[in-house]
Parts: structure tokens; C-alpha cells; sequence
């Protein structure tokens, strides 16, 4: 059984995976959370789950992190903060928790972020800093000893996932996939070798998850 902690665990796609993770029967999950009324929520309904920040010290991370088989990193500082809280919780934790991750001896690490953020001159410029933030972080998982996979989603959208998605290394066109299918996918990653060592685009599409990761 693949022991999974999941960094972001109450945020809109972190907690919807956490929620998946729970009820598979190949993955135990840990969430990690900064609060303690988010820690006895988690708790409550099972879910195994630890107090941790990414603008902390990487020791304490990884100490969230021990014990762990792979990290799946769903955090994000919100659309409603500024740049600087960007900066701290996308660029700078997520950096934070591939080191802490190497150090705890995970060997698998998942990171949601931005479709195309790997091709500057496909930004989105009213929000460049966050591309920035994903761009360098993403960059520093793949120098990482870590095996990962990178899930650049487009538009994110609340609404129920369709379990139909497309994927491909680029999408260049703006489009959108719901939050559950973004969830959907990290988790079938977490053991589908087509995804080891390598990102790519998520939008909607047409073809189940399974059958989509297995073409990439």
C-alpha cells in the first residue's frame, strides 16, 4: 500500500484527492493541513492527519512528510492573495517540500500547476507572477532526485468532474477542467509509469482517465 501525503489536504482539489485516497484500497493518506480546527476535521472522518506550514522550517515539513511513499502537492495561496503570499506558498514551499521530501526518503512527488506554465509566451499576463511561481517551482521538482510527475490543469472549475479528460505534453488553447477530474488525476498518477518523470496539460476532453494517462 502506497502511503500518500497530501500538502494543500483542505484546499479545492487537495481535499477532494485526500477524500479519493481514503477510499482506495491501494493508497493510505496523510493530510497535511496548518490549522488545528482543519487537523480534528480530518481526523473526524478518519483521515489520518498532521500539522504542518509551508512557511515553516523544511525540518518540520519533513517531519509531516516521514513515513511517506509520495507527496502530492495541491497547495496554493489562493486567487484572493497578493504576489507575495504566491512567492511564499507556491514558488517557495513548494520548493521547501521537494527538499523536505528528498530528505524523508519519499521517493514520488505530484505537483498541480498551471497549464503551459512551461512556455513563457503562453502566460496568462494579468497573473504572470503566479505563472512565475509554478514555472520555477516546477523547475526545481524536475532537478530534484524525485521521481514526478507535473499536472498542469487549465481553468479551474467547482463543478462535478465528468471523468473525461484530455492530456498532452502541450494544450496550448485556453480551456477548463473541473477541480474533481484535476483530483482524479493526480491520484491515477501516483502509479501509472506513463506519468513518471514528466508534465503535461489537463483540460476536459473525451477520453476516460485511465485510458488518457495510459496514451501519454
Amino acid at each position: 500500500m502506497v502511503k500518500v501525503l497530501v500538502v494543500g489536504a483542505n484546499g479545492q482539489i487537495g481535499k477532494q484527492a485526500t477524500e479519493m485516497l481514503q477510499e482506495s484500497d491501494e493508497h493510505h493518506v496523510r493530510a497535511m493541513v496548518r490549522k488545528e480546527d482543519q487537523l480534528n476535521e480530518f481526523k473526524e472522518k478518519g483521515i489520518e492527519a498532521v500539522l504542518a506550514d509551508l512557511e515553516g522550517p523544511v525540518d518540520q515539513l519533513t517531519q509531516a512528510a516521514d513515513g511517506c511513499d509520495a507527496v502530492i502537492f495541491a497547495a496554493g495561496s489562493g486567487g484572493k492573495t497578493g504576489a507575495d503570499k504566491t512567492l511564499l506558498i507556491d514558488l517557495d514551499g513548494a520548493v521547501k517540500m521537494v527538499e523536505a521530501a528528498e530528505k524523508a526518503g519519499v521517493k514520488r512527488f505530484l505537483m498541480v500547476s498551471a497549464l503551459q506554465a512551461h512556455n513563457r509566451e503562453n502566460w496568462n499576463e494579468k497573473i504572470c507572477h503566479y505563472y512565475v511561481a509554478k514555472h520555477y517551482a516546477d523547475i526545481a521538482l524536475v532537478q530534484s532526485s524525485l521521481n514526478h510527475t507535473i499536472v498542469r490543469p487549465g481553468g479551474l472549475l467547482n463543478e462535478e468532474g465528468t471523468g473525461k479528460i484530455r492530456v498532452a505534453e502541450n494544450l496550448p488553447e485556453r480551456a477548463t477542467v473541473p477541480r474533481e477530474d484535476v483530483a482524479r488525476v493526480l491520484v491515477a498518477s501516483i502509479n501509472e509509469e506513463q506519468t513518471f518523470n514528466r508534465g503535461f496539460d489537463l483540460l476536459s476532453g473525451e477520453e476516460s482517465v485511465k485510458e488518457a494517462l495510459k496514451k501519454l
